[in-house]
C-alpha cells in the first residue's frame, strides 16, 4: 500500500541514493517549488547522495546549468544524466549509425546545441535525412504540429530518435505543454521505426544505477507513466509528487491516497511506494 510522507528526510536514509526528476519535482521550467532547494541541502548535509534523471532533450550539462541557475547548488547532486544525453552517446560510439539528421526541436539552436562533438550533419529536409531527431516542441503546439514532416518520414521509411518520450510537461503557473513522446508514439503506431530515450525504458535507469555505483535507489518523479512505471520496472521504491503534472487531480483538503490510486488505475501504472504533496 502507498504510503503518504510529509518529508524526504524520513525516508532518504534507507536509500544508498534518491534519484530525482526535474520538471514537475525540482522546479516548473521556470522557478523552484517552495521547500525543493531547502529538502535537498538537508539531505546532503545528512551524508544522503542525489542524482537527477530527466526526459530532457538536451543533454546533461545544460540541464545541470539550468538547474544551479535555478538556485540548487551546483555540487548538490552526484550525477545529472537525461535523455539527451544517453541519445547523444549512442550516436557517439556508433550504436545509431545514421548521420544526416532531421531535427524537431523546441527552440532554434537547441539541436545543434546537442549535436557539438559528433560527426553529423543537422540538414534543412528531409530528402537529404537519413533519420529524424525529435528533441522537443515548441510551447504551446498542438497535435499537428510537425504532421506533415512526420508523414514525409514515414514515407522514406527513415527512423526516429526520440530523446524526451514525455507526453507532458510542467510549466510556470501550473500550465501543462504537449512533450514529444506524444508524437513519437503517433509515429510508432503508423508503422515507423522509433527509438526512444529515457523514462520508463530500462536502460536509462541501468546507466544511472551504474553511474552511481549500484545499490538501492528511490526514483522521486510526477509522472505515472515514466518515473513511476520506469522505476518501478527497474526494481526500484518510487516516490509520487502530487504537486507536478497532476496538481490539478489533487482537491484541497481532498484524500490524496484515493486520489494517487484511481490516476494509477486510470492509468494501469503500478502505485507508487510512496506519495507527498511537494518536494520538502
Amino acid at each position: 500500500m502507498t504510503q503518504v510522507l510529509t518529508a524526504l528526510a524520513d525516508i532518504a536514509g534507507d536509500y544508498d541514493a534518491v534519484v530525482l526528476d526535474q520538471w514537475g519535482v525540482l522546479h516548473d521550467g521556470g522557478a523552484p517549488y517552495g521547500g525543493a532547494i531547502a529538502a535537498l541541502n538537508s539531505a546532503q548535509a545528512a551524508g544522503h547522495r542525489l542524482a537527477v534523471l530527466s526526459n530532457s532533450g538536451k543533454r546533461s550539462a545544460p540541464n545541470a546549468d539550468r538547474i544551479a541557475a535555478m538556485g540548487f547548488r551546483a555540487d548538490l547532486f552526484d550525477v545529472v544524466m537525461t535523455s539527451g544525453e544517453a541519445l547523444w552517446r549512442d550516436v557517439a560510439d556508433g550504436t545509431l549509425p545514421a548521420r544526416r539528421l532531421f531535427a524537431m526541436e523546441r527552440a532554434p539552436g537547441d539541436a545543434a546545441a546537442w549535436a557539438d562533438g559528433l560527426d553529423v550533419d543537422l540538414v534543412a529536409s528531409l530528402d537529404d535525412a537519413d533519420a529524424v531527431l525529435l528533441m522537443g516542441l515548441p510551447d504551446g503546439s498542438g497535435a499537428d504540429i510537425f504532421g506533415a514532416e512526420l508523414d514525409a518520414a514515414l514515407a522514406r521509411g527513415l527512423p526516429l530518435y526520440c530523446s524526451n518520450p514525455d507526453h507532458a510537461s510542467p510549466r510556470p503557473g501550473g500550465g501543462v505543454v504537449m512533450s514529444p513522446g506524444v508524437l513519437a508514439d503517433r509515429y510508432a503506431r503508423a508503422g515507423g521505426a522509433t527509438q526512444l530515450y529515457g523514462k520508463p525504458h530500462r536502460p536509462i535507469f541501468d546507466a544511472l544505477a551504474t553511474a552511481l555505483g549500484g545499490g538501492r535507489f528511490l526514483m522521486v518523479g510526477d509522472s505515472l507513466d515514466h518515473d513511476i512505471k520506469g522505476g518501478h520496472g527497474a526494481g526500484w521504491d518510487t516516490l509520487l509528487i502530487q504537486g507536478g503534472l497532476y496538481r490539478d487531480r489533487f482537491a484541497p483538503g481532498g484524500d490524496a491516497l484515493d486520489t494517487v490510486l484511481q490516476l494509477c488505475a486510470d492509468r494501469a501504472a503500478p502505485p507508487p511506494t510512496f506519495t507527498m504533496d511537494i518536494l520538502r
